[in-house]
């Protein structure tokens, strides 16, 4: 296998025509492996290929042998430190961050954890067992898509009429759609479910979070895993499991057929976004993807116990906005959707982590600040949904400047039509 030096950018794994160029950011890693598995059910990679050179904590190579489809992950040592923040464990396949597409979801089990499960010293612990049979796996994906004559329909603010929806629930209850398609991204295609919508007097639609995720681990027996994507894990990645058929790259190609039908029918698509917390909850969560390539540098930790996350009550964890390389993840991610997957715009919900600072919500904060100047995400419907956790806690009309509708009766109605499957907008 060929490896040649490549560049630092764009992080992610591109595929130019002609080969792939690798990249990932880890600021603490002292090595890391890029591996490439040669079919989904593979219990070891095919290859390990160290990534030959670093430029400003972003490690890259350019494979000239490699095409889409090709399933990767990668293994990123250094320091395993929990107490001081690092959790490096070169046995772990950690999924990239900039995956565009999931070519294997993980497959639950105790060595999806850094730590020995089980162990008095818990997540002290060191855990050498190998998870390449059940890791997350990113898929190189090509971007070609025939649009069209796709256009965002571009609806003003007074005239908005949103309708929030699941799309596996809003599918599966509509019987006019074809049974092979209920419960995905091609269900909403349909002729029922356009029809269903524009008589409704719908105008956009705000998906629930579709972002590649991993099923919760029941701890109740019986108890059936969260269906809502509220922990994401490729934030890039639209959740496979709403694809109607088809291999890893299918879910990409079908939500894309799915934005430019809603587009024809003059719906825009909006996506509900939830970035914290991620699928690697807590301390003692396992080890997927950030976790695992730079917990100090992706992560917000305690600022007196490194071994903890500081985030909102309940969260688990909250990502570390006051990083550069992290701030760029989440606009990278938000242009992504914008310009590749052409959506209309996002609804934040659960947005307080991000927007905090210490013990308080900076309306300005950097976030807020970089969409507001972004000269792509400035131009998109940004809503900020409702939020608790206490005495910082704000709701949906104090989320940062700029975010949301026009003033006016208008405003409210929309803000109103995102909390649920059973109607388009509350009057």
């Amino acid at each position: 296998m060929r490896v040649w030096p490549g560049i630092p950018a764009p992080l992610g794994a591109t595929w130019d025509g002609k080969g792939v160029n690798f990249a990932l950011f880890s600021e603490h890693a002292t090595q890391v492996e890029l591996c490439l598995f040669e079919l989904v059910d593979a219990v070891q990679e095919m290859h390990r290929l160290p990534l030959p050179v670093c430029t400003d904590h972003v490690w890259h190579a350019y494979l000239p042998d490699v095409r889409p489809g090709q399933l990767y992950g990668y293994r990123v040592s250094g320091p395993y430190a929990p107490v001081q923040g690092h959790r490096f464990n070169p046995h772990k396949v950690v999924l990239d961050p900039y995956a565009k597409a999931i070519g294997r979801e993980g497959r639950w089990g105790d060595t999806l954890f850094g730590y020995r499960v089980g162990s008095p010293d818990a997540d002290l612990s060191f855990d050498s067992r190998d998870n390449a049979a059940s890791a997350p796996l990113a898929v190189v994906s090509d971007p070609a898509f025939t649009w069209g004559a796709d256009r965002p329909p571009r609806i003003p603010w007074h005239h908005t009429r949103l309708y929030a929806l699941h799309i596996q629930t809003f599918t599966q209850g509509q019987p006019a759609i074809p049974a092979p398609w209920r419960g995905t991204y091609l269900g909403l295609t349909s002729e029922a479910a356009l029809r269903h919508l524009t008589t409704q007097g719908c105008t956009a639609v705000a998906l629930r979070p579709i972002h590649a995720g991993l099923p919760a681990r029941c701890p109740v027996a019986g108890r059936q895993p969260s269906a809502w994507g509220n922990m994401p894990l490729g934030l890039f990645a639209p959740a496979g499991g709403y694809a109607a058929r088809g291999g890893p790259l299918t879910a990409v190609q079908q939500f894309k057929i799915m934005v430019s039908r809603l587009h024809g029918a003059g719906i825009e698509v909006l996506l509900d976004v939830v970035y914290t917390p991620t699928a690697e909850g807590n301390h003692l969560g396992p080890t997927l993807s950030l976790r695992g390539i730079d917990n100090a540098a992706y992560y917000q930790l305690a600022p007196d116990q490194p071994r903890y996350y500081r985030a909102a009550p309940g969260a688990g964890n909250a990502l570390n906005l006051e990083h550069p390389r992290v701030l760029q993840l989440l606009m990278d991610s938000l242009r992504y959707w914008v310009t590749e997957m052409h959506v209309d715009g996002f609804r934040f919900a659960g947005v307080t982590p991000m927007a905090r600072e210490h013990a308080t919500v900076d309306r300005g904060g950097a976030l807020g600040t970089l969409l507001h100047q972004d000269p792509i995400l400035s131009q998109v419907k940004l809503m900020a949904a409702p939020w608790g956790g206490g005495p910082s806690g704000v709701a949906g009309d104090n989320g940062p400047e700029s975010w949301g509708a026009q003033p006016g009766p208008d405003r409210a109605l929309v803000r109103r039509g995102g909390h649920g499957d059973q109607g388009p907008w509350a009057a």
